[in-house]
């Protein structure tokens, strides 16, 4: 059975309390599971048995509610669509992890509406961003934010950690993509289809935070989303 629904901010509970069979194959998970912060206001997602085809006119965080801590994998299946559609675009293909709002250290939601999907807002949060075929499907590159920084050392917000500029590291279209982001034993690695593209060093409880899936003025395919206790 397919549905389709057209979010704006006035709709989105109505509409996500309508979900069903849903990542922990249960129907009403979505509301519970996920919060949206969308730019465009006019998100289109589209339901198709246990997968989410999700249409972004603009900036898109969908963050995975419930907070990670201690040792955990987080794992997905994603595609980038490429069939001729308005937002049909090759790129941004991005997740942010751990993630964190030093002004609110309890409470990553508290200024969810100020960050509206602006992805400028977000370089108040504490988090590990990889932005996966960014730059027009140019670069894939690893950066930790550091959101104390903010208007005091902007240098110092998002250092970039690592970066890929081969075809072999790049978005094709239409294809699956496997993504694995572990936090052990005081490291987090983040891998694509098997292979370990970065590789962090944690100190204390610096792994511990949300999980969100960042998106940019494309159309994707998203299954198979799991969180495991390591």
């Amino acid at each position: 059975m397919t549905k389709r629904f057209f979010i704006s901010y006035s709709l989105i509970t109505l509409f996500l309390l309508n979900s069903v069979v849903l990542f922990a194959q249960r129907e009403n998970a979505f509301a519970q599971q996920w919060k949206i912060e969308d730019a465009s206001h006019a998100l289109q997602v589209i339901e198709r048995t246990d997968t989410l085809e999700l249409i972004v006119p603009d900036g898109l965080t969908m963050w995975y509610q419930q907070r990670l801590a201690g040792n955990y994998e987080v794992s997905y299946h994603i595609c980038m669509v490429m069939q001729g559609g308005k937002y049909d675009r090759l790129s941004d293909l991005n997740c942010f992890w751990a993630a964190n709002d030093p002004k609110y250290p309890d409470d990553l939601f508290a200024r969810s509406q100020w960050r509206d999907g602006i992805f400028k807002n977000y370089n108040t949060l504490n988090l590990f961003y990889v932005g996966y075929g960014g730059n027009d499907n140019s670069t894939t590159r690893f950066r930790r934010y550091r959101g104390e920084y903010y208007g005091v050392a902007d240098d110092k917000v998002k250092p970039l950690l690592k970066e890929y500029t081969d075809a072999s590291h790049l978005l094709v279209p239409n294809q699956w993509y496997q993504i694995r982001i572990r936090v052990e034993k005081g490291i987090t690695t983040y891998s694509v289809n098997g292979e370990e593209l970065f590789r962090y060093v944690l100190t204390g409880g610096e792994g511990d935070g949300h999980f969100g899936l960042r998106l940019l003025q494309n159309h994707v395919l998203f299954t198979d989303f799991k969180v495991t206790t390591l």
